[in-house]
C-alpha cells in the first residue's frame, strides 16, 4: 500500500497544468483544432529525445514552416513551400524524414478525418494492449511507394522488439482522458485500459527501484511487464502512473 499511495501522490502533483509548459506536450497544446493536436503531437513525440528545452524550440520550427496551421499546410501546401524543411534536423530525424512525415500526413489526411484510425483500425476487440495497432500503424505508415529506408527508424514497432516508447507517450496523449488539462482525451476507440507505459531512462529507473520491473533490457516485454503491474494499482487507466515515475526520475536528475 505504501507503493500505491506514492504513486498515486506524485500522480497528482505531476499531473497539474503546470507540467504542460516545459513538456513537448506544449506544442501540441498550442492548438484546438483536432488534425493540428494529432499532427503536431506525433511529430513532438517522435522528436522526444534530448533536452527537452531543445525538442520544443525543433518542434516550434515545424509549426513556423507550417505558418502556424499544420492541417492546413498539409493538405494545401506547394512544392515551393517545403523548401524549409529541406534544412531541417534533429539528432539523428532530418530533411529526408521530415519530407516523408508530411507526404504520409498528406496520403493519410486526403482519405481519414482522423490519424486514430491509422492505430485503432488494427486493435482486435481483445486485445488488452495496443500492441496490434502499433504494429499496424508502422506497416501503414511505410505504405507508401519508395518510402526512405532511414526513417525506418524514427517510427518503432513491436515486431522489432522495441519499447515503443514515443509512440506510447503519443497514445497517452491522445487517449488518457481526466480533469488535470494535460492529455488531450480525443480519441475514443482505444480504452486507456489498453495503453501501454511510455518506457524512458527516467522511468526505466524509478520502475526498477520500487519493484515494477524486473527485466534487464529496456525493450517491449518490459514495456509489457511494467504495465502488467501498474495495472495491479489501476486497471482501467495504468499509464497515469507515468507521471509519478517520469517526475521523479526527472526530478532527481534535475532534467531541463
Amino acid at each position: 500500500m505504501q507503493l500505491l499511495e506514492l504513486l498515486e501522490r506524485k500522480t497528482a502533483e505531476f499531473n497539474q497544468v503546470d507540467f504542460i509548459k516545459n513538456d513537448p506536450i506544449s506544442i501540441p497544446h498550442q492548438f484546438s483544432k483536432l488534425q493540428d493536436i494529432e499532427i503536431m503531437g506525433l511529430w513532438a513525440a517522435v522528436l522526444a529525445w534530448g533536452l527537452r528545452k531543445t525538442i520544443i524550440n525543433k518542434c516550434q520550427q515545424l509549426v513556423d514552416y507550417m505558418d502556424g496551421a499544420p492541417h492546413q499546410f498539409i493538405t494545401q501546401h506547394e512544392e515551393s513551400d517545403l523548401k524549409p524543411f529541406t534544412q531541417f534536423k534533429h539528432r539523428t530525424f532530418n530533411a529526408t524524414d521530415a519530407l516523408y512525415f508530411i507526404r504520409f500526413f498528406k496520403y493519410y489526411y486526403q482519405q481519414h478525418h482522423s490519424l486514430e484510425t491509422a492505430f485503432s483500425q488494427h486493435l482486435k476487440a481483445d486485445d488488452i494492449h495496443t500492441g496490434n495497432a502499433l504494429i499496424g500503424f508502422h506497416r501503414h505508415f511505410f505504405s507508401l511507394p519508395d518510402y526512405p529506408q532511414r526513417t525506418r527508424k524514427h517510427i518503432a514497432t513491436p515486431e522489432r522488439n522495441s519499447a515503443c516508447k514515443r509512440l506510447n507517450m503519443f497514445l497517452r496523449w491522445m487517449v488518457r482522458s481526466d480533469n488535470n488539462g494535460v492529455d488531450f482525451g480525443l480519441w475514443k476507440k482505444i480504452r486507456p485500459s489498453q495503453l501501454l507505459c511510455p518506457l524512458d531512462v527516467h522511468v526505466d529507473r524509478i520502475a526498477r527501484r520500487y519493484g515494477l520491473l524486473q527485466r534487464k533490457q529496456r525493450d517491449w516485454k518490459s514495456v509489457l511487464e511494467l504495465t502488467q503491474n501498474l495495472r495491479q494499482f489501476d486497471p482501467n487507466d495504468p499509464v497515469k502512473y507515468d507521471f509519478a515515475l517520469f517526475g521523479i526520475g526527472v526530478m532527481e536528475k534535475g532534467v531541463k
